[in-house]
């Protein structure tokens, strides 16, 4: 992984280097103008001391009297410090070659003679149009060499000196952009770790004061957002954990991801054990596991009982409901249960009661139904049978009126169950 650097590092190199890359650019361009500017003046100079002895020395051309000539050169070229030499139009240096072609040569070389850099001007001595041969005036520019490496060495010196300065600069105004950011970050750490009431300190940069004062905001958002999802939350357990009824929150991949106390408690379990978790992992009943299955498959709510074993047999009735997201994807299932075992019990003693119940009127209207008959057609001429015939039915009439009593008595009672189950508070 590459290595991260600091804003402040970023910064200051680039401004460090924008400041020499200047500075050098700027010692070298104010050298080389100073150079051209002292060597024009130079080469002005020698071209103007030229065409003074033009005429001078044309007079002597025609006849050539090399003895005067040369004398004229020194005597002239003495009090300005100036060499003073005549060439005929023979001559091969590059400035004499310039100046018989009728312009200006100039040229810069070391000269043997003298052991110097030497600048040599030379200039065309015209005689009826003709060039008949070609003054040449030299200073040595070893002296401007010197001078120009002095003023190379000032200006570099004062470069450093900026060079410092701009240093210190570029550190104080790198420190003070990075600053402020470095203080964000921190900042952001802050709010990473849940501390929303840390506040970014204000600054005077208008982009960096504006991104803390948003970041600040929304410190203060998200800490109410935070407490009201908090408190949501909170609500929502305590409903969950006051609920008789066990709730679960199954995902499309059936993990839980909430139960509350009551659906814990049916699977002898404790709820942060089972978040998180599948459940296949923390329920080993395949008649739930198939129930869910089929639950986060089916569009349709579904219903159904369930058995457990845990410390004798229970029978828990399950309804599942889709969850979905806020754009109405299904993102789950939600399957509330009930303890139905004594409910279911009581289902099966109300059963057997009613077909026992069935069975036992049956059995004396029968019977009533037989001796009634046997009376109305008359097939009993016998005045002591008849009276056992009537003491057999009224037998089965006391009977059948006890098991009404008893079921009107059962009716009464369950009526006053479900009477002070519903009474209200306070009566």
């Amino acid at each position: 992984m590459k290595k991260k650097k600091r804003l402040l590092w970023q910064l200051y190199p680039s401004y460090l280097l924008i400041t020499l890359i200047s500075l050098v650019a700027v010692t070298i361009y104010a050298t080389s103008s100073l150079r051209e500017f002292y060597l024009d003046r130079i080469a002005s100079d020698l071209q103007a001391r030229a065409y003074l002895l033009e005429k001078q020395i044309l007079q002597f051309l025609g006849p050539l009297d090399t003895q005067i000539i040369d004398a004229l050169c020194k005597e002239l070229g003495k009090p300005s410090a100036t060499r003073i030499t005549v060439i005929l139009p023979s001559g091969l240096r590059p400035e004499v070659i310039q100046a018989k072609k009728g312009n200006v040569g100039r040229s810069i070389r070391f000269s043997t003679t003298l052991q110097q850099r030497m600048m040599y001007v030379a200039i065309p001595l015209m005689d009826h149009k003709r060039i008949v041969a070609v003054i040449r005036t030299s200073l040595p520019v070893t002296a401007i060499d010197e001078k120009l490496n002095s003023i190379q060495t000032q200006i570099a010196f004062g470069g450093l000196l900026i060079a410092f300065a701009a240093a210190g600069i570029s550190l104080y105004v790198s420190r003070r952009i990075s600053r402020p950011i470095e203080k964000m970050k921190e900042g952001a750490e802050h709010f990473a770790r849940g501390d929303l009431l840390h506040r970014l300190p204000e600054t005077d940069l208008e982009e960096i004061g504006s991104l803390a004062d948003a970041l600040n905001h929304m410190a203060v958002q998200l800490d109410d957002r935070i407490k009201t999802i908090i408190n949501q939350r909170n609500e929502l357990e305590a409903i969950l954990s006051s609920m008789e009824e066990g709730v679960i929150a199954f995902d499309m991949d059936e993990r839980i991801i909430s139960i509350n106390q009551a659906a814990a408690r049916i699977f002898e379990s404790v709820p942060k054990d089972m978040l998180s978790r599948s459940i296949q992992e923390v329920i080993r009943n395949p008649e739930l596991q198939q129930f869910v299955t089929q639950a986060l498959s089916s569009t349709d709510n579904l219903e159904g009982d369930i058995t457990l074993y845990h410390e004798g047999e229970r029978i828990i009735y399950l309804h599942s409901t889709s969850l979905r997201d806020s754009s109405g994807d299904q993102i789950g299932i939600l399957v509330v249960m009930n303890d139905v075992t004594q409910m279911r019990r009581l289902e099966n003693i109300r059963r057997d009661f009613a077909a026992n119940v069935s069975h036992e009127i049956k059995t004396p209207l029968t019977a009533i139904k037989g001796f009634v008959e046997t009376l109305r057609h008359g097939s009993v001429k016998n005045t002591e049978e008849i009276k056992r015939f009537h003491s057999i039915i009224q037998k089965h009439v006391n009977r059948l009126t006890a098991i009404l009593e008893d079921l009107i008595s059962l009716s009464r009672i369950e009526q006053d169950d479900e009477k002070k189950a519903i009474k209200p508070y306070g009566h």
